[in-house]
């Protein structure tokens, strides 16, 4: 039986949520993603967000993050499932080392369900500040959001954002006032950061964030840690009831409204 799960097949809850930074498993060629107990095929995934009330998720592979040599093949991939899943939208990884990944996303760009752009300087090693101009002139291009796992310190992108004010730059993984700096001091409002991982489960992590900057500019994400504990962190966090509308659903579609009304 491909899925063992047992699990309610509707959201007894209200609101609908959307994950806007989560992956799933290709041939991931890291052991430490295939450890006991961690596993994002797609097929389990579906089952698992659907108990959370997650009807969306905005993905791009594990393996495309973790190895440059396949963030090609990785992209292709995931650009073939589109059309197979309602609830899937891709992120299209760019490695400004590698050119193909630019001509893939100026194509995959084009797609109502590729939703932007996903940079992971920790992982590719390279200076994100480096590439800047050649990243973020290509993104303004296409007025794209782009998802930027930092290699350091959050804040280190308000000049970029200061020169770019067509592109919007997510900050990923919520984890400490860096996060908040980057969102409150961008000129051009165009950064957000959001929650996804287990770096904004810490206490009062997400409510310190609102009581500076609000809810506006603050984005539900699982990064696949658990549907039900990273829907629950929000749930029950000391803010509004309109506040975890915001960073469950309303920012989403207000940000990705192409890609989704």
């Amino acid at each position: 039986m491909k899925n063992p799960w047992i699990l309610p097949t509707e959201f007894p809850g209200e609101l609908i949520a959307i994950d806007m930074h989560s992956h799933i498993n290709h041939d991931v060629p890291d052991d430490s993603k295939k450890r006991f107990g961690y596993s994002a095929d797609i097929e389990d995934l579906i089952v698992i967000n659907r108990a959370a009330g997650i009807e969306k998720l905005f993905c791009c592979t594990f393996a495309s993050c973790l190895n440059t040599d396949v963030i090609v093949e990785e992209n292709a991939y995931m650009h073939s499932l589109l059309d197979q899943y309602d609830c899937l939208y891709q992120w299209v990884v760019i490695d400004p080392r590698i050119e193909e990944t630019f001509t893939q996303a100026e194509r995959m760009l084009q797609h109502k369900k590729c939703v932007g752009i996903k940079l992971h300087p920790d992982y590719h090693k390279y200076s994100l500040e480096e590439y800047a101009d050649k990243l973020f002139s290509f993104a303004s291009h296409f007025q794209a959001v782009v998802l930027i796992h930092p290699e350091k310190d959050a804040s280190y992108i308000l000049p970029i954002a200061d020169k770019y004010p067509e592109v919007t730059f997510i900050m990923a993984h919520l984890g400490g006032e860096a996060y908040v700096d980057a969102v409150e001091f961008a000129v051009h409002k165009n950064v957000y950061t959001d929650t996804s991982g287990i770096a904004s489960s810490t206490n009062l992590m997400v409510e310190s964030a609102y009581q500076r900057i609000g809810a506006d500019r603050i984005l539900f994400g699982t990064d696949t840690y658990s549907a039900a504990f990273q829907r629950g962190r929000i749930e029950f966090a000391l803010i509004p009831k309109e506040a975890k509308q915001k960073i469950l659903r309303d920012n989403a579609l207000r940000l990705f409204a192409k890609n989704l009304l």
